[in-house]
């Protein structure tokens, strides 16, 4: 296959599940990019900024002159398309329902605090549209923890975000950092993100191990008490996290390359299977198959 009619700034990022997905550029960067744990979006040409709607019809134009009966799902990117404004989403929408009609999935990474800019309504013509899937990086549902890491999110913050999106029937997969708490907000960090979830019960909950690849000192500079969790913290963490979960029908996955011990079931039907696989690991972390540290992609 040529080269997709699309301009890509690196690094270009999209959860793991959209790995089969068409990456479509509407936005470079992160609005927000002051997270201090986060990695993404932080390089010079990564400066926040919307991309023209004529880059982006264009860029949709072409891909589906090329590859329109081929593509089934497209992911917008960068870290937070929503930012956009309504009228401006309902275009692209509308583009690539007219240019690629073999798509039945758009999704996109989202933050809480652009979702407050939008209404029921506006979400729900997005929905109308195509917008099937928003990832939202709630990362933990402490406040506390949220405050160290400049997240500039709280607890009522996300859950409104996160409700406003379940309202407007937009799918809401829901991403924690295993471990940002360190060992000392560790209990409550898991008890709160689990509250969290369990207060707006979305269709899809994630984890992930916080890591820094880049160094740890822009982290620390907000966090200077922080230290990471070794494996057995990381699963007495998760022990925590699941116990406190009440969850009617979530699917739950916590497989990604960061993760020691790769967790997949839906909650709560698989609730006491996953704490038994998490307590196995405890108990025999020889016998637990649990992901190298060479493979550990991060």
């Amino acid at each position: 296959m040529n080269a997709l009619p699309i301009r890509y700034v690196d690094p270009v990022y999209r959860p793991p599940s959209e790995a089969q997905s068409l990456i479509l550029p509407v936005t470079d960067g992160c609005s927000w990019n002051h997270c201090t744990f986060c990695e993404m979006y932080t390089a010079p040409q990564k400066a926040f900024r919307a991309r023209s709607e004529d880059e982006v019809l264009a860029s949709i134009r072409a891909t589906g002159e090329r590859y329109g009966d081929q593509m089934r799902r497209v992911f917008l990117a960068d870290g937070d398309a929503l930012v956009l404004p309504t009228r401006r989403l309902l275009v692209i929408l509308e583009a690539i329902r007219q240019h690629l009609p073999a798509v039945h999935r758009v999704s996109s990474y989202c933050l809480a605090r652009n979702l407050r800019r939008k209404t029921v309504a506006e979400l729900r013509a997005l929905r109308e549209a195509g917008l099937a899937l928003a990832y939202l990086g709630a990362e933990s549902g402490d406040d506390t923890v949220l405050q160290r890491v400049n997240k500039g999110e709280t607890f009522d913050s996300t859950r409104a975000a996160l409700d406003l999106l379940g309202e407007a029937g937009i799918g809401r997969s829901v991403m924690i950092l295993n471990g940002l708490g360190g060992p000392l907000f560790s209990h409550a960090h898991a008890e709160h993100s689990a509250r969290l979830a369990n207060a707006t019960q979305p269709e899809y909950l994630s984890t992930l191990v916080v890591s820094f690849p880049q160094g740890e000192a822009r982290f620390r500079a907000g966090f200077p008490e922080w230290a990471p969790l070794d494996p057995p913290a990381l699963f007495r963490e998760m022990e925590t996290f699941l116990t406190a979960l009440d969850l009617r029908r979530t699917v739950f996955r916590s497989d990604h390359a960061s993760n020691w011990l790769v967790l997949k079931g839906t909650l709560g039907a698989d609730k006491d299977r996953l704490l038994a696989q998490v307590r196995a690991a405890l108990e025999r972390p020889d016998a637990a198959a649990l992901r190298p540290a060479w493979a550990r992609g991060i």
